[in-house]
């Protein structure tokens, strides 16, 4: 096994023990410690590998939050909690703070005045890519999680509809 996927996996325990760092201080059921932890070290996981295999961290980080999103509605059904108990604090390690750092640092910059007008195209054009990464990256974040919510909703729904119909007659 080369040392790089040592890495990987070593980071992707570290994702489950910082989504279970959320799930404490969001005080989340003490049965769902457990899951959330699983949750985050796979979407943690998920993300980083296909980061190794050259996919956009954007892209990357969907898949990672739609797997978790996934596994959520699972554990929901299985341990009786709303999805988001499980899903919000296993993502929430995925969210691109050093981006976010790197566009405000940027944003320094550029409203001071230790731009010179040389570097103040290339400050500018880096302080948009971090502050986009980022955008693109939340959206990712929520609409991957959301969608396995979403899909999963809409049959539940039909079922209780179909068995409130059938009830009337």
């Amino acid at each position: 096994m080369s040392l790089e996927f040592i890495s990987i996996f070593e980071k992707g325990i570290w994702f489950g023990f910082a989504a279970l760092g959320f799930g404490v201080l969001f005080n989340v059921p003490q049965r769902a410690l457990l899951i959330i932890w699983l949750m985050g070290a796979a979407g943690g996981l998920t993300k980083l590998l296909l980061m190794l295999f050259s996919i956009d961290i954007v892209l990357a980080t969907f898949a990672g939050a739609t797997l978790v999103g996934i596994l959520s509605v699972s554990a929901a059904h299985n341990k009786h909690a709303p999805p988001l108990v499980f899903s919000i604090p296993a993502v929430i390690p995925m969210v691109p703070g050093a981006f976010a750092y790197r566009m405000m640092l940027g944003l320094i910059k550029l409203s001071g005045t230790a731009v010179t007008n040389e570097t103040y195209s290339q400050t500018l054009g880096e302080t948009a890519s971090n502050g986009l990464k980022t955008l693109f990256i939340l959206i990712s974040l929520a609409v991957g999680v959301a969608i396995p919510m979403l899909i999963s909703r809409k049959e539940t729904i039909k079922r209780i509809r179909h068995i409130s119909d059938s009830d009337a007659e």
